[in-house]
């Protein structure tokens, strides 16, 4: 099997990993398994150097490293122009990264994420931007409450509030009036049927290869596992499937976390995440992702060899399918 190269951007590098860094560490003990170089490398460790000399434009610690076949960014939310930067060099010099920077910066803008699914007709929360001085009367007659207000960006469940009714919503924009009027809020229709649960469906490569249901085990309306949510295992029924891969579709991913919320007998797309977690998926089930990642990429890539398990074999045929279809 051919080495591969690859390159992990994170808040910390490889001798700062903190016990919590599941998803880090898992990949990068599942690297050694696969036959995969691995290295974790913090966005500040990185200069640029935009020039003609392509080879010479990106330096890891002032010094010149050979490139690698790809990059695999898990900075989420936290993703700053400074990194988006780096990574839309990378692209520029040919590097295959999961995900690309403009996908990243899609779906950090859960807006601007959301006006791009309800253009193709996904079924999303009904939401509305913020302005102050706030017009409560507008929110109540469109939104009603309890309502959802979120930060434009975050993730694992931060920045998520649920107003329950008109005063406390009023207590909350008053507060975020008067410490940041220009805070950018958003505030979202509360689907009462999905009140403390969700659903996380795991894509990969256009294809949803887990889903698992997230409880709140202590009555509180946000179910994610990192804010201690019980998760169990959840058939991926058709419907599941078409609004996760639509969903990544769309928005460019090539890996992603799709959130669905319930929604009566249906569900509607609560948001995707660029850097999901996957702790949660495998306490869940028997499913190993970072070794689905690793074979994606190996695939996408062009380097295996034919003792790369079911999925490569899935992917190939699939890959094989597709070009006879075209064909057709």
């Amino acid at each position: 099997m051919k080495v591969v190269k690859g390159w992990i951007i994170y808040r910390d590098d490889a001798t700062q990993l903190r016990p919590e860094a599941y998803e880090i560490n898992r990949l990068i003990d599942q690297a050694k398994q696969e036959n995969i170089d691995v290295e974790v490398f913090r966005p500040d460790q990185f200069d640029l150097i935009v020039n003609r000399e392509d080879e010479r434009s990106i330096l890891v610690n002032s010094e010149k490293r050979s490139l690698p076949d790809f990059v695999i960014p898990r900075m989420g939310a936290g993703t700053t122009y400074f990194t988006l930067a780096v990574l839309r060099q990378m692209e520029r010099l040919g590097i295959h990264i999961v995900n690309s920077p403009e996908s990243i910066e899609l779906v950090k803008d859960k807006l601007y994420s959301h006006q791009v699914l309800a253009r193709n007709n996904l079924p999303v929360p009904k939401t509305m931007l913020v302005k102050f001085p706030v017009n409560i009367d507008l929110v109540e007659r469109n939104l009603g409450f309890p309502v959802v207000v979120k930060t434009l960006s975050g993730s694992q469940g931060s920045g998520v509030f649920l107003a329950e009714n008109r005063r406390t919503f009023e207590d909350l924009m008053q507060l975020i009036e008067a410490t940041n009027k220009n805070a950018n809020i958003i505030m979202q229709e509360f689907v009462k049927a999905s009140r403390g649960m969700d659903l996380r469906v795991f894509t990969l490569g256009g294809r949803a290869i887990a889903c698992f249901k997230r409880t709140n085990t202590q009555g509180g309306f946000k179910a994610n596992f990192s804010a201690g949510g019980s998760v169990e295992p959840f058939e991926i029924t058709p419907e599941i499937e078409w609004l996760a891969t639509q969903t990544s579709n769309i928005l460019n991913l090539d890996m992603a976390g799709i959130d669905l919320l319930f929604d009566k007998d249906h569900f509607k797309v609560c948001e995707a995440n660029s850097s999901p977690g996957f702790e949660g998926l495998e306490s869940a089930s028997d499913i190993n992702v970072s070794k689905e990642i690793y074979h994606y990429l190996r695939v996408r890539l062009g380097k295996f060899s034919g003792n790369t398990g079911l999925t490569l074999k899935k992917n190939t045929a699939v890959a094989n399918e597709n070009k006879k279809l075209s064909t057709e």
